[in-house]
């Protein structure tokens, strides 16, 4: 099967810039104190169903594999770009990594507690968005948890808009019609933290903080 253009661009990207990605990448996660609060509040979440384990899904450098791993979760890395990954094993030798799509991950049905994709569906154009979270649930135990970031939309009548990201282009999307479609698959939303527009220094883009749990049963009842 031939592969998607977004996802060859989007690798290779990724790994032309990796060692540079990685430099400021980790001080800039760290900096955020809305990550000290969203982050620890997804594992104690996953620490509660029991010792399951989490998906870092479009780890980059390692640097929340690591992160959750000091909350006491036992986690794994995925990343569509073998430079990120070779940099994550790298720099966190004790942990594991493995280059993977978010789109098509290796698990087994419901065999994970949760799934944590910080700022990784950004390349993910809006017309495929909906199978990635479906995959996102597959891969779930019932009563999992899937936290996402991403930066907002806050237009209500659109879905997502395009722009031009330091590495590859990028989509930015509505809360509000995320929601609707983590709940189309099966994933309630449980919370959700969403910046005021003007914190975002860079853009002025809302960040979104998005908590979903996968129901026990089908949404349609």
């Amino acid at each position: 099967m031939t592969e998607p253009d977004f996802l060859t661009a989007t690798r290779t990207a990724y790994d032309t810039s990796a060692v540079r990605y990685a430099e400021f990448i980790g001080e800039h996660f760290h900096a955020n104190p809305i990550n000290r609060v969203m982050i620890p509040f997804f594992a104690e979440l996953v620490r509660a169903s029991g010792d399951g384990l989490v998906a870092d899904v479009g780890c980059g450098p390692g640097h929340i594999t690591a992160y959750l791993r000091s909350l006491g979760v036992t986690a794994f890395g995925i990343d569509l770009s073998p430079e990120m990954i070779a940099l994550a094993r790298g720099s966190h030798p004790e942990l594991r990594f493995e280059v993977g799509l978010m789109g098509a991950l290796d698990a087994e049905d419901a065999s994970l507690a949760g799934v944590l994709a910080n700022y990784s569906i950004i390349h993910t154009p809006p017309e495929r968005l909906p199978e990635t979270l479906a995959e996102f649930h597959r891969v779930l135990v019932p009563g999992g948890h899937l936290l996402l970031s991403f930066p907002g939309y806050d237009d209500p009548a659109e879905f997502a808009e395009a722009y031009d990201h330091k590495v590859f282009l990028a989509y930015r999307y509505s809360p509000d019609r995320v929601a609707e479609l983590l709940l189309k698959v099966g994933l309630a939303e449980v919370a959700r933290l969403v910046g005021a527009p003007g914190e975002d220094p860079q853009r002025g883009f809302p960040q979104v903080y998005l908590l979903a749990r996968r129901l026990t049963r089908n949404p349609q009842g």
